[in-house]
């Protein structure tokens, strides 16, 4: 695992053990910084995306952790074995996690003390992407704050409007039940909603909510990479349910 110390940005690997850490949940969007960009740091900085980067480590720092965790740079994508790695391992990663921030960039700051009554909230764009629902169901903690990176509300604090609006039970997003008690219809159709980028990671980003690995094959289509992800399960469950799907 690579993670960024939160006070120089520099990068290191670590073994199956790392130290206690923060992890950014957030949307794609333009000028994104990768793993080849971080070796140098004052270009990277250049980038729009490196602001979501600074804010993520300086808001670890205020929470007492030194290191943090950004997909955007801490996975070398020019790497296929990498990329099937963390893919696989992403689920895990995020629920180990001592704090995850959700970065809103699409909700502005408002004068709100009760922000999750108001509709501006909800229609974010991280709550319609795939591979956010693992985001918002493996850590403990997910706190969320929005395009000025002000605080908006804990999941916990907030998990009966969340259910509601999404289907996940409050059950699993409290960790007061295991994703194992759900059925894996029901866990599929939290997703059913939600879209990728990409076709196939639509059963990739299942993956963790699946409890299964599997390589990644992009290119093989959305249907055939579903068909394996209900394959993989079935060999280590008899829960048929998800043939529904």
């Amino acid at each position: 695992m690579r993670l960024i110390n939160t006070t120089t940005f520099e990068l290191k690997e670590f073994g199956p053990y790392p130290p206690v850490y923060a992890i950014l949940s957030h949307t794609w969007g333009e000028e994104e910084v990768t793993f080849q960009d971080m070796a140098n740091l004052g270009s990277a900085h250049t980038k729009k995306g490196f602001a979501k980067i600074e804010r993520c480590c300086r808001q670890a720092l205020r929470d007492g952790l030194h290191w943090a965790w950004v997909d955007t740079c801490c996975i070398d994508k020019t790497s296929s074995a990498e990329l099937s790695e963390t893919i696989n391992s992403m689920f895990k990663w995020y629920s180990r996690a001592l704090k995850c921030y959700a970065f809103l960039e699409d909700v502005p700051a408002v004068p709100n003390d009760n922000i999750f009554q108001d509709e501006r909230f909800l229609p974010s764009r991280w709550w319609t992407r795939g591979w956010t629902l693992q985001e918002l169901i493996a850590p403990l903690d997910v706190e969320f704050y929005d395009r000025d990176w002000l605080f908006l509300a804990r999941k916990n604090d907030c998990k009966q409007l969340i259910s509601r609006d999404y289907g996940i039970p409050e059950s699993i997003l409290d960790h007061a039940k295991t994703l194992g008690s759900i059925c894996a219809a029901e866990r599929i159709s939290w997703a059913s909603a939600r879209e990728t980028s990409r076709e196939e990671d639509m059963a990739y980003c299942l993956l963790g909510l699946m409890d299964v690995n599997m390589p990644l094959l992009y290119g093989e289509g959305g249907s055939k990479a579903l068909l394996r992800l209900q394959e993989q399960v079935i060999t280590t469950s008899e829960d048929l349910s998800l043939f529904l799907w």
